[in-house]
């Protein structure tokens, strides 16, 4: 039996969390939430997700702060990070993902509160291109 991917959502914003659970409960993906940074890492420690979606400031511990930490540890750097952001210009969410999370191999950016589909779309890429 094929298991339905596992993935973990971090924000500390409890609407940002339902309102990504509700999008993404309607693929029957088996999902989790974290509300920061060190409860995140301790999950991976458990389970590791098919895909993480992280917000990045957090209380103790902020999302650069996972990244670096699953990115040095071999058996997790492989993970597929989907960042939610609030960088919703062009320009600037270039500058920002040149600066900042391609350099630590981040494989996507959403806006928080997207549109559900673009949201499902963007975790089907991510999903099909990990397997």
């Amino acid at each position: 039996m094929n298991q339905q991917p596992y993935i973990l959502i971090v924000d500390d914003d409890p609407d940002i969390l339902e309102g990504i659970i509700t999008i993404l409960e309607t693929q029957s993906y088996r999902l989790a939430t974290a509300r920061d940074g060190r409860m995140c890492v301790d999950m991976i420690a458990q389970e590791q997700p098919d895909l993480l979606i992280l917000d990045l400031l957090m209380p103790r511990m902020d999302g650069w702060g996972v990244i670096r930490e699953l990115r040095c540890e071999p058996r997790f750097s492989k993970i597929p990070i989907m960042i939610l952001t609030t960088v919703i210009e062009d320009a600037s969410r270039r500058r920002y993902e040149l600066e900042t999370g391609m350099s630590m191999e981040v494989q996507d950016y959403v806006q928080k509160l997207a549109r559900p589909a673009d949201l499902l779309r963007r975790v089907e890429r991510l999903l099909k291109s990990n397997e």
